[in-house]
């Protein structure tokens, strides 16, 4: 194709996806696996998220009793609505907000404690200007499309295909990405904007993202900026806190090579959504907009400090990531009024040792680009080049990382004794490689169980999983832009965008979610890739010891072959054999059969 072709097809495939969404649930084009079939009243919760089994008949005593304290709640909290600029209201805040804002009130809470109001009267008609922009121009909009379909998909609001939040969701996160051009969009942010839209209508809460983003007190803007300063600035404070305050977990976590970042980046990327229940996740949230942003450290070093004899009793890094990942996702074993109060106390006591705050941001976490203003892209980005090379804050955060990574690593295999290929789990080399591990996504996706079987197991690890971000920082093709490499159809789903697009992938935790869909230059770390079996009874050799045994159901049946490329690279492309990490390199591009 010529660049003329090239930019034809951007624009239509754009125009095609805005126009989906403006049809709705008028839009011919919705698989059937996407609008499954579901018990509304037996399987919804107060919160609107749905569960395989059938909600108990009969409300348990102890929630009927919170429920009447909830609505005594309601009647002071509306009269302090009504007076929000009183001292009195001020001075009853704090306790208020601890003890959590009713749910029917958390709408207009929210909007009061983020000041939303008042921004957006001060920005009439940004909003629908931006909307307008990012029809015409989004570069972001296929990877946006993929994220919300996939962002709280077992939620009545966000069930449907093309449906009304659905919709309010896509324009949200589309005219987000022109107004705040420095981060664009970064998956994660659809959590974010998902939760706000559980409360607050659309305009609102796309200002509500704004103030989260860029006001001093939550300061999320580092967290998604290219190179993530603020998560990496997060997670280094993280440590400082459990070498201080928590020794024994520490040094169990580094006997196991279990670095900070396989288990709490979604603590701090997206405020602990789908990593505590969510009517906990509420309660965090109610106290993060009203405490600012040392409430994340805060709560992180809580949730270590109550399952702290859980957590010690684990023999493997893998048991510990589902335990503090899957599990207490299920069951935080501790109801929401106990946890916070932990999580009161745990700010007091991070105070007294001045370690309640990371500290001041850095220049790279503070926006240098003026809000608002439109930058049209250029061609590489509307038709999603690649870009040649990693840019300084890439390589930077990536280093930092690997450090970090290396470091665990040398940790765990000093107390086990084991070599390289003998370690389990992580190891934090650029090219290292865990045959046990399906991208992250066999642990990842135990998560949201419920949903993914509902959804015929076609959705991904969910957008905000970036522990690929713990070898490398940027994904590999540019999902995020209308990418003319790839063969996707139009009416694939998720994150599939990726698959068939003739490049290899970053494949550390789910080849279709990756922490910043943004380019980079092609480096074959860790193909991995997945060829259909037949199912065969006749015996094969194994590869590792020559024995004679029945064919495994992850084994290559000898009439399978497949072709890869391998680009030459100023790196040696890794080979792994017998568990060991082994290196060769090619002088020029080859293609080479796999048997």
């Amino acid at each position: 194709m010529n660049k003329e072709d090239l930019l034809k097809r951007s624009a239509e495939e754009r125009e095609k996806i805005f126009r989906r969404y403006e049809q709705g649930r008028e839009c011919a084009e919705i698989d059937p696996w996407e609008d499954p079939g579901f018990e509304v009243y037996h399987a919804t919760d107060r919160y609107g998220f749905i569960h395989d089994k059938r909600l108990p008949s009969k409300v348990d005593p102890q929630e009927a009793k919170k429920l009447q304290i909830e609505v005594e709640r309601q009647k002071k909290w509306l009269k302090m609505l009504r007076n929000w600029e009183s001292p009195q209201s001020k001075e009853k805040l704090h306790s208020r907000v601890y003890k959590g804002i009713p749910n029917s009130l958390r709408s207009e809470a929210w909007c009061k404690l983020l000041q939303v109001e008042k921004v957006k009267n001060a920005n009439k008609g940004k909003y629908q200007e931006m909307m307008r922009l990012a029809r015409k121009y989004s570069t972001d909009a296929r990877q946006i499309d993929s994220d919300v379909n996939r962002q709280f998909r077992e939620h009545l609001h966000y069930r449907e295909r093309y449906s009304i939040k659905q919709q309010m969701l896509f324009n949200v996160l589309t005219a987000y990405a022109m107004y705040n051009s420095e981060v664009g969009y970064c998956q994660g942010m659809s959590g974010l904007a998902g939760v706000l839209l559980m409360y607050m209508d659309e305009e609102d809460a796309f200002w509500a993202v704004h103030i989260l983003l860029t006001d001093p007190k939550y300061a999320m803007h580092g967290l998604y900026k290219e190179g993530f300063p603020k998560l990496t600035r997060f997670l280094a404070h993280h440590d400082r806190i459990l070498t201080k305050l928590l020794p024994k977990v520490k040094k169990h976590f580094d006997k196991h090579g279990l670095d900070t970042i396989l288990y709490s980046v979604k603590w701090f990327f997206v405020c602990f959504i789908e990593r505590v229940p969510f009517s906990l996740c509420l309660r965090i949230w109610d106290i993060y907009l009203f405490e600012g942003e040392r409430v994340v450290t805060a709560m992180a070093y809580t949730i270590l400090k109550m399952h702290k004899r859980s957590l010690l009793k684990f023999g493997d890094m893998d048991s510990i990531v589902h335990f503090i990942q899957v599990r207490l996702y299920k069951d935080f074993l501790y109801d929401d009024d106990t946890v916070i109060r932990e999580l009161e106390h745990s700010l007091e006591t991070l105070r007294k040792h001045r370690l309640d705050h990371p500290g001041p941001p850095t220049n790279d976490e503070i926006a240098q680009r003026p809000f608002g203003e439109f930058l049209e892209p250029c061609f590489e980005e509307i038709v999603g080049i690649r870009k040649e090379m990693f840019s300084d804050n890439e390589k930077r955060t990536q280093e930092i990382v690997t450090l970090a990574s290396d470091m665990a690593r040398e940790s765990a295999e000093k107390e086990s004794h084991l070599s390289v290929g003998d370690s389990v789990g992580y190891t934090g080399s650029k090219f290292s490689f865990d045959p046990s591990m399906d991208d992250a996504s066999s642990l990842l996706d135990c998560e949201h169980n419920g949903s993914r079987r509902s959804l015929a197991d076609t959705s991904v690890t969910s957008t905000a999983d970036l522990s690929v971000f713990s070898t490398i920082t940027r994904s590999q093709a540019h999902e995020n832009s209308l990418d003319t490499h790839s063969n996707m159809s139009d009416n694939s789903v998720g994150g599939a965008s990726s698959i068939g697009s003739g490049m290899p992938k970053q494949c550390f935790t789910s080849a279709q979610s990756t922490p910043r869909a943004t380019p980079h230059n092609p480096s074959p770390d860790v193909l991995r890739i997945y060829v259909p079996y037949s199912p065969l009874d006749t015996p094969i050799a194994s590869p590792h010891n020559g024995d004679v045994q029945k064919m495994h159901p992850c084994s290559f049946p000898e009439m399978n072959k497949i072709r890869i490329r391998i680009d030459n690279d100023e790196l040696p492309t890794p080979l792994v054999e017998h568990g060991h990490i082994k290196h060769f390199r090619l002088e020029s591009p080859e293609t080479v059969d796999l048997k």
